[in-house]
This record gives structure tokens, C-alpha cells and sequence, in this order.
């Protein structure tokens, strides 16, 4: 199933538009025409992500998103404000009430997909954070009210002297900063020294969307926020860093509030996601997780979807269970050895958990397989959107040491029927992958339905 967004905006014309656009890009979409109505559907309603008109009749955009940000059942939902207001001081406004970034009308397509896409890279890695640590978004107070007033570790990669400074000085009494000329000249930065990376896309020495490619691609880096500076003419470079997994940008001139807000924001969600991962760690023994991917293990997903059967068989709530196999994975680990082949898994674990929704579980079962409990889907519904996966992580390759690997993935899915066990619902899951792999592998089957008793 496709990730949620909720498209708030009080003329029916704006919702139909970004309704239309969005859905166009396989997204499921909810509406709803004001703030009020907005915030029932976040706090009971699973959304991955929140598109907000700014300036609306009633409880505006601003108001709205500061409401959602204060409450713990959803201050995690990303937030993008949708207005046309183009001036310095509403950007910053929306940013301190929490806005995570801006679209400003008129929409530009490739723009707003670009940002959709980074937000939900951040929403399903901090759901996947919750489903470990077994956190609710309603236990997370004590999380949420340590962020303020946290001392960040910025690293700075900018050529420019007087341009490093419009960004370390306004900062220095809050942050502490290293800043970065010559980005071959610096080695091992790790989420445990580095809290944000700021990326000038204007450097003359070197470039910065290889500098953003080459963070997100190292294991150290991959987790660390990217925040990109550019001018109005990088747009272009922009839109090419949020696919390369940036987390926010900046235009120069540079608007000191406007540097504080964007900075502050990004430094919120990396220490939510470190207090999270804290958590996790000091209940590793609980969770059981498999140390190679950071996923649950077979044992944790045996007992995740217990809950699934148990609901299966009292009130007919339907599920899907996929068995999802790395094709040739033997030959990797034969011919280019464990360590590439580990890599492989913790790249594919990376997208399988990106491109799934935050209800569904995501385990490494062992070697090289990964089963996914779906829950509220059908087969014919899992099948579609595990084709999709498929597609989307085939299509990419993954890169170790610099060298391109095109990896194939084959899944099998079956529909859970009242009455059955994991093992059941397993093997006739098993059985499809089987026949996908005998019908020539990078593909999905889906399992033979089962017969009423």
C-alpha cells in the first residue's frame, strides 16, 4: 500500500490539483478543508505526511501546525506548507511552528515530488524507530520535551570564507561548528560526532550534489541530516538533492531567523530519532533485533504479527504476509565476498523499510530473506504494491566501494485466511516465491487461494 497524505486546503480547485497530482504518483490521499478537520484526521487517521495551506479561513495553516507539533500523537507526521506568500518572515513563521518545509504556489511538479519524497524517507524511518522501540507517538512526551535548547554538532562543507560565516556566526553561542573546505580532506564523520551537515551547492572547489551523493551512499553518513544551500538559480540542483536524500535547503541571501528555524528543525528530528534509537538499544534484548540491518529478526516478527492472526480470527481483519528474497545472492557473496554481500542486505533492508508504510512489519527472517506483514491489504493489493518495491529497488543499483551492483529481488505473498498459523500463511508465501524464481526471478507471484475447510 502507498504511503498516506493529507492535502489541507479550504478551495476545492487547490485540493483537486494536488489530489490529481498526487495520486498520479501512486499515493493514497485524504482531504480535508480546514485546520480543524486537519488535526482530527493526524491524531486518529494513520497519515505519513501533511500538506497545509497556509492561509485558511478559521484555524490557519500556522496555527494548525503548531497544534500537531505540540501533540506527541503527531508531532512526527512531516508538515509541508503550501502558500503563496513568497516573503522571508512567513517562511520563518511557519517554521517556528514546527513547518518541516514550503511549496509555494504556483506548484512546480517536479519540486513537490522531490520534497514528498524526502519527507517520507524521514516519516518511515522514525516509524520504523517507534515499531523497535515499541514507543507510541503517545509515550513519546518525555522524548519530545528533552529536544529544546540541545547543543548540535554542525559540520559546514563551504569554500567560501565570508559565505562559511553567514551560517557558523549567527549560531556559535547555540551550535558548535566545524567547517569544511575541501570535503577529500576529512574522513570517518559518524552520527556520533555529527548532528547536521550543511552543503554549499556554490562552491567553486567542489561539488556539492557529489558531496550529498557520496553522504547519503556512506553507512556513517547515511542517517546525518543534509541541509543544501544554493541561490533562486540552483533550483534545478535543488530538486536533484532531494532525490539524492537531502533534508531541507536554504537560499541565499542568507535570512539569519530563517538559518536558526531550518537548523533548529532538522537538529529536533535527529535528536527525536537518536532518543528513539537510545531507547532501542537499551531494549535490544527485548526487541530482538538482527544486528546486520537494524530490522527485527525471525523471532521478533513471529511475535508482531501474532497480534495479526489474533484479529484475523475475531473480527475478520484481513493481512498479507510476503516472503521477499535477494536474487543470486550466493553468487555475490561467492564472487565478491561477505562484506559486499552485507552491504547488499543493509542497502535492500534501507528500501524495503523506506517504501513501506509505517503499519507494515519489516523483518530480516534470515540470510537472505525478508518477510512483511501487511496489515488491512488483500493479496491482490499486496501484490501491487510489492511490484512496485520490486521495480523500485531493481531499478536502482546499489553501490559498495564505489562499484555500481544491480540487485534483483523475487517475492512470493499470500492472503492469512481465519484459522491459519505463520506457518501456514509462510508456506503458501514460500510456495509463490518458489514459482517466482522457477519463472526467471525478479518478479512476484502471488499464492494459490487457500480453499475454505
Amino acid at each position: 500500500m502507498s504511503a498516506r497524505i493529507l492535502v489541507v486546503d479550504d478551495l476545492a480547485p487547490n485540493r483537486h490539483l494536488l489530489e490529481v497530482k498526487l495520486a498520479a504518483e501512486y499515493y493514497d490521499v485524504v482531504t480535508a478543508t480546514g485546520g480543524e478537520r486537519a488535526i482530527e484526521i493526524a491524531q486518529t487517521e494513520q497519515i505519513d505526511l501533511i500538506l497545509m495551506d497556509a492561509i485558511m479561513p478559521g484555524l490557519d495553516g500556522f496555527e494548525s501546525c503548531r497544534r500537531l507539533k505540540k501533540d506527541p500523537k503527531t508531532y512526527h507526521i512531516p508538515v509541508i506548507m503550501v502558500t503563496a506568500l513568497e516573503e522571508t518572515k512567513d517562511r520563518i513563521r511557519g517554521l517556528e511552528a514546527g513547518a518541516d518545509d514550503f511549496i509555494t504556489k504556483p506548484i512546480d511538479d517536479f519540486n513537490m515530488m522531490a520534497r514528498v519524497r524526502s519527507m517520507l524517507r524521514l516519516k518511515m524511518v522514525t516509524d520504523q524507530l517507534l515499531s523497535h522501540t515499541g514507543h507510541s507517538t503517545e509515550d513519546s512526551r518525555p522524548v519530545i520535551s528533552g529536544l529544546e535548547n540541545r547543543r548540535g554538532r554542525i559540520l559546514v562543507f563551504e569554500d567560501h570564507e565570508k559565505r562559511a560565516k553567514q551560517i557558523s556566526d549567527p549560531l556559535a553561542d547555540i551550535h558548535d561548528f566545524r567547517v569544511i573546505g575541501d570535503p577529500s580532506t576529512i574522513n570517518g564523520v559518524t552520527k556520533k560526532d555529527t548532528d547536521l551537515i550543511v552543503v554549499s551547492l556554490t562552491s567553486e572547489s567542489f561539488d556539492g550534489l557529489r558531496v550529498c551523493a557520496s553522504l547519503r551512499f556512506d553507512q556513517g553518513t547515511r542517517d546525518i541530516p543534509i541541509l543544501a544551500v544554493g541561490t533562486p538559480d540552483d533550483e534545478a540542483k535543488f530538486v536533484r538533492a532531494y532525490d539524492l536524500g537531502i533534508n531541507d535547503t536554504l537560499m541565499r541571501p542568507i535570512e539569519t531567523q530563517e538559518l536558526i528555524a531550518r537548523i533548529n528543525t532538522q537538529l529536533k528530528r535527529k535528536f527525536y530519532a537518536d532518543a528513539l534509537m537510545d531507547n532501542f538499544n537499551q531494549n535490544l534484548e527485548m526487541v530482538v533485533a538482527d544486528p546486520l540491518t537494524g530490522l527485527g529478526n525471525r523471532r521478533y516478527f513471529d511475535r508482531a504479527v501474532q497480534p495479526l492472526f489474533n484479529q484475523l480470527d475475531q473480527t475478520g481483519e484481513i493481512f498479507s504476509i510476503v516472503v521477499f528474497d535477494v536474487d543470486h545472492f550466493k553468487r555475490v557473496n561467492d564472487i565478491l565476498g561477505h562484506d559486499t554481500g552485507d552491504e547488499v542486505l543493509k542497502e535492500v533492508a534501507t528500501r524495503l523499510v523506506t517504501n513501506m508504510r509505517a503499519i507494515d512489519v519489516v523483518s530480516r527472517y534470515g540470510g537472505e530473506e525478508f518477510m512483511i506483514a501487511m496489515p488491512n491489504t488483500r493479496q491482490d493489493e499486496a501484490l501491487v504494491a510489492i511490484d512496485r518495491i520490486r521495480a523500485l529497488i531493481g531499478g536502482t543499483p546499489i553501490f559498495v566501494d564505489g562499484e555500481a551492483l544491480n540487485i534483483t529481488l523475487s517475492a512470493g505473498v499470500a492472503e492469512a485466511s481465519q484459522g491459519e498459523k505463520l506457518r501456514d500463511v509462510f508456506k503458501r508465501a514460500d510456495s509463490a516465491l518458489y514459482r517466482a524464481k522457477q519463472s526467471g526471478r525478479n518478479q512476484v507471484q502471488g499464492a494459490d487461494v487457500k480453499k475454505a475447510a
